[in-house]
């Protein structure tokens, strides 16, 4: 085994180890909206499962030299986000949404998606995506970096409403098949669901 100590290496270099390691990642499509009402639309593949009782979810929103990215600070501003599940048909799309723009520009011009009124929040969501958890924001958490410069926001939300293709919902499970999830792995790669297996739990 080769033996690494982080410390000694870059942020680059530690994100690609834990890039190119813990993999497939799930992609959180987030839909977030400014105090002044600009939709913003942002992948992050830093996503996962918090709770159950109840439910609730996690995203790390990675900073740029201790400065929080808009989704994050939408996110904290308003209490509130959409997040969306990317799958096969709208991968392309979301990958769009990742460039930079201004706070006060939208992604949304650089997609084909549409949005829709959530049921709860006051965050539109994503009509297109198959699987969308409105949300309110229960905790975020500066972490990493220093004091004055954390190195990403972790946000901490509780599911308040989930919206569901019809037609991938049967008895009270998701058709994995027919919602077509896709992940990152390291770089620009991403990977559609392959061969499954399962194993009974002791």
């Amino acid at each position: 085994m080769i033996s690494v100590n982080p410390d000694s290496l870059t942020e680059r270099e530690n994100y690609k180890f834990l890039t190119g390691s813990i993999i497939p990642r799930p992609i959180a499509l987030v839909t977030t909206k400014s105090p002044i009402g600009t939709i913003n639309v942002a992948p992050f593949s830093f996503f996962n499962i918090v709770s159950s009782n109840p439910p609730m979810i996690s995203i790390s929103v990675q900073r740029k030299e201790g400065v929080s990215k808009d989704t994050a600070r939408n996110a904290i501003q308003t209490g509130e986000f959409v997040v969306h599940i990317t799958d096969e048909d709208n991968v392309a799309d979301a990958n769009q949404t990742a460039k930079e723009l201004p706070p006060e520009k939208s992604e949304l011009g650089l997609t084909s998606f549409t949005v829709t009124d959530s049921d709860v929040v006051s965050v539109q969501g994503l009509l297109q995506a198959k699987v969308r958890f409105e949300c309110i924001l229960e905790k975020a958490i500066p972490l990493a970096g220093t004091v004055d410069k954390p190195g990403c926001d972790l946000l901490i939300g509780k599911i308040v409403r989930y919206h569901i293709k019809p037609d991938i919902y049967h008895n009270g499970r998701i058709d994995q098949h027919g919602l077509k999830p896709v992940a990152r792995l390291a770089g620009q790669t991403y990977t559609k669901l392959g061969e499954l297996f399962e194993f009974v739990r002791p």
